[in-house]
C-alpha cells in the first residue's frame, strides 16, 4: 500500500484554528499508563457521569477533540484514550501478540476501572469492536455502550481491500516511507491509510509515525476477520446505542440499522456525516450522546 498508484488524491484535514487547546495526560492503570485527553465539566456544572472513548483503526484520541468540551459542558467528564501502541500510548513495535483483541479489551477494562464509577463506553469503528470485546469479558465497569460507525462483523469488501493494501505496504516499507507516499499520492482515508483526522498534515504525520506498525498489522487483520458477536452482546445487561453518519463505506448504514434492532439499541443517525460523525458534525453527535446518557440513571 502507500506506494501503488491507486493512491490518487491529496490529503484533506480540518483547520487547526477550529481546535480547542487540550493537553494530553497519562492515565495510570493496572496494565500501564495510557495517553488521554480528559475534560471535566466546567465549574458549576453538576457531574452526571464519565465517558471513556476509544478511537478507530489508524486513529487516535484526537479524533474526539471536537466533542469533548461540548459533552463536558452537558455534565459528562469525557476521556478519550490512545490504545496500546496508538499515538501517545506505549506499545511494542514488533510484538504482535501484544495487540490481540483480548489484550486490547483487557486494557479497556483496566482503563475503566481507573475511575471511581462505571463509565459510559464509546468505541469508534475498530474501537467499537474492541469495546464490544471488553464488555463481553466483563460488563460491570460500564454504564452503557455506544458503538459509533462500528458494525456487527468484518468490514465491507472495499474497506477490506484498503486495509489489506496498507498491511502489504507495512510489510516492506517503514512508517515514514508510507507517510511520504500517502502525501504524494492520495487521501489516506480512501486507501486504508490514516483516517481523516483532527488537525493539519503535521499533526496527522506525528500521529501516524507514533503508532506502532505491529498494532496496525494485527488490528487490520482483525477488522477483516471479525465474527458477528451481536447475539452475545445482546445478552449483556447494558443499555446500547448505535450512532453513525448518514453514509458509511466501512459498515453500510442499513447493516448498522439491523444491528441496532438486534441489540434493541437506541439508534442515532447524524445527517450529513460520514464514518467519523464526531469530527464531521460534532455538535449533534455530542448532543445525541448526552441525550442517551440523560435517559439513564446517574451513577
Amino acid at each position: 500500500m502507500c506506494a501503488p498508484a491507486t493512491l490518487t488524491r491529496v490529503i484533506t484535514a480540518f483547520s487547526p484554528a477550529r481546535l480547542p487547546e487540550l493537553s494530553p495526560r497519562r492515565l495510570a492503570t493496572a496494565r500501564g499508563e495510557f495517553a488521554v485527553l480528559d475534560v471535566p465539566p466546567p465549574a458549576g456544572v453538576p457531574v452526571r457521569g464519565t465517558v471513556l472513548m476509544l478511537p478507530g483503526y489508524t486513529g487516535s484520541k484526537e479524533d474526539f477533540t471536537l466533542v469533548l468540551e461540548p459533552l463536558a459542558a452537558l455534565g459528562y467528564r469525557t476521556v478519550a484514550v490512545d490504545g496500546r501502541g496508538q499515538h501517545g500510548s506505549d506499545g511494542p513495535a514488533d510484538d504482535e501478540s501484544a495487540y490481540a483483541q483480548d489484550e486490547l479489551a483487557k486494557d479497556v477494562l483496566a482503563q475503566a476501572r481507573a475511575f471511581d464509577t462505571p463509565v459510559h463506553l464509546v468505541g469508534h469503528s475498530m474501537g467499537g469492536q474492541i469495546a464490544r470485546a471488553a464488555v463481553l469479558l466483563d460488563h460491570t465497569p460500564f454504564r452503557s455502550l455506544t458503538l459509533v460507525s462500528s458494525g456487527a462483523a468484518r468490514v465491507s469488501l472495499s474497506q477490506e481491500q484498503r486495509v489489506t493494501l496498507l498491511r502489504d505496504a507495512l510489510a516492506v516499507m517503514t512508517m515514514e516511507e508510507c507517510w511520504e507516499a500517502i502525501l504524494a499520492l492520495g487521501p489516506p482515508e480512501e486507501v486504508g491509510g490514516p483516517a481523516r483526522g483532527i488537525g493539519g498534515p503535521e499533526q496527522l504525520r506525528t500521529r501516524w509515525l507514533s503508532t506502532q506498525p505491529a498494532q496496525l498489522l494485527v488490528t487490520g487483520r482483525q477488522l477483516c476477520a471479525e465474527p458477528d458477536r451481536v447475539a452475545e452482546l445482546a445478552a449483556v445487561p447494558l443499555p446500547f446505542h448505535v450512532l453513525s453518519g448518514s453514509h458509511d463505506d466501512t459498515w453500510p448504514v442499513p447493516g448498522l440499522d439491523a444491528m441496532a434492532r438486534r441489540l434493541k439499541a437506541r439508534r442515532t443517525v447524524v445527517e450529513g456525516a460520514g464514518h467519523t460523525p464526531m469530527a464531521d458534525h460534532p455538535t449533534p453527535t455530542a448532543q445525541s450522546l448526552a441525550d442517551f446518557y440523560d435517559t439513564l440513571a446517574v451513577r
